[in-house]
């Protein structure tokens, strides 16, 4: 039974479009994440990790990142995160390195832990091919500078996660979509916040293999904005709302140094708009981890 609503819990990702919120930066900021529990005794991790999304318009989406944790103190860590993103069709491409996410998780007391961190754009959002400007799906980075906040609560097997991600500046965009374009308009984008809340289950299968499901709540907290060719800003109705994701995390521990990570995500519930470009319809992941 336990088998058969999973199944049937995964069958929308098939269906549907999401948020696809790696790109934007704060689902995979370890604290916001919240699955993980290393071993104290190492100070350094190294992570490197590829990763494959579908948009719509047949959109492929491939990604890869590698990772540096440093801990500093014992209740202090700090990352450093390296994104590069190429997407393309049959008739559009760009690829380019994406973002550098800089955070530190500071442990409060056992079980509370809150993050500050920030995203930093390597491109302004605004690549082109062939001197016109490309819509954001085919963006490598939002291009723009946020900050993120969080904490997270771990109570038994479950981990409990609240973010807030806020640009501080905005990227230079200047696409306008044609008429019956799939794609909206982004011409001198403006891009709110998002609010987020995760749930963790982590099931430990047995001394290597730990399974956890999670759900991920995603609120685009107000409507996006774009200046039109009547030089007008305009609001992107139906850009506000809310996202509903859900995750599965099959880790193994090849040692006590090294593991390998899998991930699958995928939505259950969509926002009407997603201007910024980030929708997949499905997200794989693959991660190799060392601990010294």
């Amino acid at each position: 039974m336990k088998k058969l609503l999973i199944v049937l819990m995964f069958i929308p990702f098939f269906e549907m479009y999401s948020q696809g919120c790696s790109d934007a930066g704060i689902c995979t900021v370890d604290n916001m994440k919240s699955h993980e529990n290393d071993s104290i005794i190492y100070k350094n991790a190294i992570k490197i990790g590829v990763n494959y999304g579908m948009s719509y318009e047949n959109i492929n989406i491939f990604g890869s990142y590698i990772a540096y944790n440093r801990k500093i103190l014992n209740n202090v860590n700090v990352d450093l995160k390296l994104t590069y993103f190429n997407q393309f069709t049959s008739d559009v491409s760009s690829s380019a390195l994406s973002d550098a996410i800089i955070s530190s998780n500071i442990r409060l007391n056992e079980g509370l832990t809150a993050t500050i961190g920030f995203k930093i754009p390597f491109t302004d959002g605004n690549l082109k091919e062939n001197g016109a400007p490309l819509p954001m799906d085919f963006q490598p980075s939002l291009g723009t500078f946020d900050v993120i906040l969080g904490v997270s609560r771990r109570v038994n097997k479950f981990n409990f996660v609240l973010g807030y991600q806020q640009p501080l500046t905005q990227n230079k965009n200047e696409f306008i979509a044609p008429p019956n374009s799939r794609f909206s308009s982004t011409n001198n984008y403006k891009r709110a916040g998002d609010l987020l809340f995760r749930a963790v289950y982590n099931y430990q299968i047995n001394d290597r293999f730990t399974f956890s499901p999670s759900l991920l709540p995603i609120y685009h907290i107000a409507e996006d904005k774009y200046t039109d060719l009547s030089n007008i800003e305009t609001s992107i109705d139906g850009s506000a709302g809310l996202t509903l994701n859900a995750n599965l995390y099959f880790n193994y521990k090849l040692s006590d140094k090294k593991s390998l990570e899998f991930s699958l995500g995928g939505p259950l519930l969509v926002r009407e708009v997603r201007p910024d470009g980030l929708t997949r319809g499905i997200v794989v992941n693959v991660q190799y981890k060392f601990l010294f």
